[in-house]
């Protein structure tokens, strides 16, 4: 089999921004063609974008633009997140709808492969059958957009298993619509990588690799957003995961999602270069 393409997850290369912190802040204060470039040079054929990250981007480029630099480089997958309260009503599920229409327009115009949704982070408890009906809703949305839909696992909400997701994702049964599974909320979930053969290959959306300490440091979140080591640095076994990956019969790209206070300090270049090389070598190793 041939490897396959790695992404550059938003944080990876976004720099020194605050991850959940206001627009302004959490939006990467470095230009999308130097970003690209990084990237590209590193051997990434992929990048992701955070919502605030993208209205800062269309400040400055209009679409068309933004397309072109992607092209310039070799992009070929674009990413979208992060999508959350599409599971409310009110104000809150009306504000994930008017993002959620943002993002869809955007990824329409660039071509984007996917957008990342959550799960609820404060962890309550949802009727499946309303999960299932919101997630089918935002998959034939994405759908007529010609986008597909990627749904996380996170161990703090109230999906954390990969039973509780495949349970929304299979009762959805979109065609464009499933898991996105990531190596830290697996593991820090205490989900066994053996669950992931679970699940059909065409409910695996979207898959995240990064590495994590034996330990959790701090809160989950603190952890999570501020701790995560380059793969091949932690205790996550990353090549036994993707092993379950390729076993199971996922193709598609795998991300590379590294968030921690450290490599927010790395300048662009080096943070793009490590974190593809430590990842690559990982999926060498795993895919087989």
């Amino acid at each position: 089999m041939s490897l396959p393409d790695l992404i550059a997850s938003y944080w990876t290369v976004a720099g020194k921004v605050v991850p959940l912190g206001p627009p302004a802040e959490e939006a990467s204060r470095i230009d999308l063609r130097e970003r690209a470039a990084a990237a590209a040079a590193a051997g990434f054929r992929g990048m992701g974008l955070m919502y605030s990250d993208l209205q800062q981007i269309l400040t400055r480029y209009n679409l068309p633009d933004v397309r072109a630099i992607l092209a310039d480089h070799d992009i070929r997958h674009l990413e979208f997140e992060f999508l959350t309260g599409w599971l409310e009503d009110g104000a809150t599920g009306a504000a994930a709808n008017a993002m959620f229409d943002e993002l869809l327009a955007a990824g329409s115009a660039l071509g984007a492969r996917h957008i990342k949704i959550g799960p609820d982070m404060n962890a309550r408890d949802w009727p499946l059958a309303h999960m299932v009906e919101r997630f089918a809703a935002l998959c034939a949305r994405a759908e007529r957009a010609g986008l597909a839909v990627a749904l996380e696992i996170m161990p703090w909400s109230n999906l954390r298993t990969i039973d509780q997701g495949l349970a929304v994702v299979a009762g959805a049964d979109a065609p464009n619509g499933g898991l996105l599974l990531d190596i830290w909320h697996l593991a820090r979930g205490g989900v066994p990588y053996s669950d992931i053969r679970k699940i059909p290959a065409r409910l695996i959306q979207y898959v995240e690799l990064d590495d994590a300490a034996p330990e959790v440091v701090g809160t989950l979140i603190e952890d999570t957003l501020d701790r995560r080591l380059l793969c091949g640095e932690g205790a996550l076994d990353v090549p036994a995961f993707v092993r379950e990956l390729a076993a199971a019969g996922y193709r598609g790209p795998m991300g590379v999602e590294i968030l921690s206070i450290e490599h927010r300090e790395r300048p662009l270049h080096e943070a793009a270069t490590v974190a593809f090389n430590t990842a690559a070598r990982c999926v060498r190793e795993g895919w087989g």
